[in-house]
C-alpha cells in the first residue's frame, strides 16, 4: 500500500537514467507536476543511448545525437531546467568508482533536494520484463553517490579540489520499485507525460501511451486517483 505525498514539492530535484526517455517512463508526471509548481529539474543521462536500433544504416553516433535531440525535446515539454548527458556506452554500464565519482560531481554541481533514479534490487519488472542492466548500475551507482559520497568531505578529494563542496541530499526516490512506498497524482500531468513521451519516435510508437496509461494507473492503485507515479521513497535528512 502506497500513500500520495501530493503536497511535497522540493526546490530542486534531480532525474538520473540510464538512457534517453527512461525518464518520462518513469517519472514524467511528477517532473511536470514539480516544474509547474516551481521546482528546478536537472536531467542527467548516463549514457549515450547509443545502442537502441535496429535498422542497419544507423551508426552509433548518429544515434546518440538523434536521442540527445529527442531528450532535450521532451525535457522541455515537462519544464526541465538543465540536462547532463554523460556519454558513457549504451549496453555496457558498470557500477564502478569512475561512474560513482562522475555522479558524486554532477550532485555537488547542482545540489538537488531530492535525487529520483532506478531502484537497483528489482531485476524483473514483471513476468514478461526483464529489467535493463544499465537500469541497475545507474540505480547502484547513483544510490551510492548520494550516499555517502556527495556528502562526504573526504571521499573523492579532486572533487574538493574543484571546488565541489560536499552536498547532503534529502531524499532518494526508486523508480520501477518492487517495493514502492508512495504515490504522485499526475492526472494533471499525464497528458504532458505522454506528450514527453511522444518526443522520442526514434525509440517510441504511438502505441506507447496505451502503455503508459496502463502504467499510470498501477501506479495510482489503492489511491482516490486514476493515474499515478509509484517510488520507494528513502528520507535521509528530515526537515
Amino acid at each position: 500500500m502506497t500513500t500520495s505525498v501530493d503536497g511535497y514539492i522540493p526546490k530542486t530535484a534531480m532525474v538520473v537514467v540510464a538512457h534517453p526517455d527512461d525518464a518520462e517512463f518513469m517519472a514524467a508526471g511528477t517532473v511536470a507536476k514539480w516544474s509547474r509548481a516551481g521546482s528546478t529539474i536537472t536531467y542527467v543521462i548516463v549514457t549515450k543511448g547509443d545502442k537502441g536500433s535496429d535498422d542497419p544504416n544507423m551508426t552509433p553516433a548518429q544515434l546518440a545525437q538523434i536521442r540527445e535531440l529527442e531528450q532535450r525535446a521532451a525535457g522541455a515539454i515537462l519544464g526541465v531546467a538543465n540536462f547532463v548527458f554523460m556519454g558513457y556506452p549504451d549496453g555496457y554500464l558498470e557500477h564502478t568508482l569512475e561512474l560513482r565519482r562522475d555522479l558524486a560531481r554532477v550532485i555537488r554541481t547542482h545540489r538537488p533536494e531530492v535525487v529520483i533514479c532506478f531502484d537497483p534490487t528489482n531485476r524483473f519488472l514483471s513476468d514478461n520484463y526483464v529489467n535493463h542492466p544499465d537500469h541497475r548500475a545507474s540505480g547502484d551507482a547513483t544510490i551510492d553517490a548520494v550516499f555517502p559520497s556527495a556528502r562526504d568531505r573526504l571521499t573523492f578529494p579532486e572533487l574538493l579540489a574543484d571546488g565541489l563542496e560536499p552536498h547532503k541530499v534529502a531524499q532518494l526516490w526508486l523508480g520501477a520499485s518492487g517495493q514502492p512506498s508512495t504515490s504522485v497524482d499526475i492526472g494533471d500531468t499525464f497528458d504532458l507525460k505522454c506528450d514527453a513521451l511522444r518526443a522520442h519516435p526514434s525509440q517510441l510508437g504511438e502505441d506507447v501511451v496505451e502503455f503508459a496509461r496502463q502504467l499510470a494507473r498501477w501506479g495510482a492503485e489503492g489511491q482516490d486517483f486514476e493515474f499515478g507515479e509509484s517510488f520507494r521513497r528513502i528520507v535521509l535528512e528530515a526537515d
